[in-house]
């Protein structure tokens, strides 16, 4: 079975940092992967319904019951 990893280099790299492998696959796995070299804004300048939005892509449960603080910190620990 061929890996369905789209940056293998950048997954083994959040691995070794300790990230669980959902999360770092999940990182590796987006678009532009590796190419924002961390230009995206931080959680607590983006709206809550970016952070509501974030949350619903990732799968987070219970989204809709939390404030932009419950939010930042689901979004941070997922």
């Amino acid at each position: 079975m061929a890996s369905r990893i789209k940056n293998e280099k950048q997954y083994e790299a959040l691995r070794d940092q300790g990230m669980s492998k959902e999360k770092a696959a999940r990182i590796a796995n987006t678009p532009d992967s590796g190419k924002k070299g961390g230009q995206a804004a931080p959680y607590e300048k983006r709206s809550k319904q970016e952070l509501y939005d974030q949350a619903k892509k990732i799968g987070i449960e219970g989204r809709s019951s939390m404030n932009k603080a419950e939010l930042i910190y689901a979004l941070r620990n997922h």
